[in-house]
């Protein structure tokens, strides 16, 4: 083995020093290659070939334009695209169109950081480091963000909702709370699930509080744009939505959510008895049928009078007949069907209940931004279990205990 000497090593480290610098240079090559490639691919030849029998219309490179910078998640980048004469429409580039200066993926990467707590002052130190010293963004790139956002939501909240095939709708109030407000407000949220499985959400709204008023104007709008009436609505215990839902959409089958009723349950419990209370009460939605949820229940109540907790035990019989409505669709869809997760584990992951509005005077000032981040959040969505199931209950299908009813017949015969 030849001897290294200090020079080489030097020279091996300022290399691993240039790495990023080297990377997105090799990036910037890569992407100036497609740029010359699609105009190859547009006029059917190489740069500097030429073809026999062209029309007077084919077209011919015409140089470059100015030098671009284009941020992407990886850096920024300076490239510089082809100019393209004689067609006769204007060429268009799909990889680099007009005006564009930053990849969706770091317009997404926006309101992610913005609503997870850094403020538009720091916006330039800290995506510089990301993203490159020559990245074109600044705290005021921020700010004509969200009056874009604003924009946007807008369009999306007044939307046609009518080519919309609902089945599924789960409604729950998330409280926020903003610079000037001294009580929390609630963004009155709807998702939806579709015939062909995909969640959505259809409502956006802040409000005061959940009241009747409040959801019954949501649903309204809902039903104003053409949302047909879901199949099965899954809130919590709240009596606003459930009024509001009687007088909107009658005709959707109800169910509340086990989670919160569970808590319900433990608040009325000593602390020290959660544990064993938890481990019963989780088994009670989690029955094969109606009539073994109903045994458990039971079960609880016993071990609840035992120790002197009646009132625990008898919350249970509130609303029971809304709390086991899910045994009456597939039971491939129970999962989805006991909570309304749905709405809750997106609002978690970008921690809206203690940074979402801090930075406004009123939470309806909020809401654009609140709404960008959620649409962001939709896009990793995975579809219901068994979609295909979705579109029977769409068209009027009926099941016992998650069964369709010949299924049940066979399973008593067996």
């Amino acid at each position: 083995m030849r001897d290294v000497t200090i020079e080489e090593g030097a020279e091996s480290r300022v290399c691993w020093e240039r790495l990023e610098e080297w990377a997105r240079e090799k990036v910037q090559e890569f992407v100036q290659e497609l740029l010359e490639e699609e105009v190859t691919e547009l006029l059917g030849r190489k740069k500097w070939e030429r073809r026999e029998g062209l029309d007077d219309d084919a077209g011919y490179r015409n140089g470059y334009g100015k030098p671009r910078r284009l941020t992407m998640r990886g850096g920024t980048v300076t490239v510089r695209r082809p100019r393209v004469r004689g067609l006769e429409e204007r060429f268009e580039s799909r990889i680099l169109p007009l005006f564009v200066k930053r990849t969706q993926q770091v317009r997404d990467l926006l309101p992610e950081l913005y609503l997870h707590g850094l403020a538009e002052r720091d916006f330039d130190l800290a995506l510089r480091g990301l993203l490159g010293e020559d990245a074109p963004l600044s705290a005021s790139t921020v700010a004509r963000l969200k009056e874009k956002w604003d924009a946007e939501y807008e369009a999306w909240r007044s939307r046609p909702l009518d080519d919309m095939s609902v089945v599924y709708a789960w409604a729950d109030g998330i409280y926020v709370k903003a610079g000037f407000e001294k009580e929390k407000a609630a963004m009155l949220v709807v998702v939806v699930a579709l015939s062909d499985g995909r969640k959505e959400f259809v409502a956006i709204e802040s409000g005061y509080r959940e009241s009747v008023e409040s959801w019954s104007a949501v649903l309204r709008d809902l039903k104003r744009r053409g949302m047909r009436c879901p199949k099965l609505v899954i809130a919590d215990g709240h009596l606003g939505i459930w009024g509001a839902l009687r007088a909107v959409y009658p005709d959707a089958e109800e169910q509340r959510c086990w989670n919160h009723r569970i808590l319900n349950v433990l608040d009325k419990l000593p602390k020290n008895q959660h544990r064993q209370a938890k481990l019963l009460l989780v088994q009670i939605p989690r029955a094969e049928t109606c009539q073994a949820a109903q045994r458990l229940k039971g079960v609880f109540q016993q071990w609840c009078q035992k120790r002197g907790f009646e009132r625990a035990g008898a919350l249970l019989d509130e609303d029971w007949d809304r709390m086991v409505t899910f045994y009456r669709f597939p039971k491939q869809h129970w999962t989805h069907l006991r909570t309304t997760n749905p709405i809750e584990s997106p609002f978690a992951a970008v921690r809206l209940r203690t940074t979402a509005a801090k930075r406004y005077k009123r939470v309806e000032h909020a809401t654009a931004v609140i709404w960008k981040t959620l649409m962001v959040a939709q896009r990793t969505f995975r579809k219901l279990n068994a979609p295909e199931l979705l579109a029977e209950v769409y068209n009027g299908a009926t099941y016992v205990n998650g069964n369709t009813p010949e299924q049940e017949t066979e399973k008593d015969a067996a």
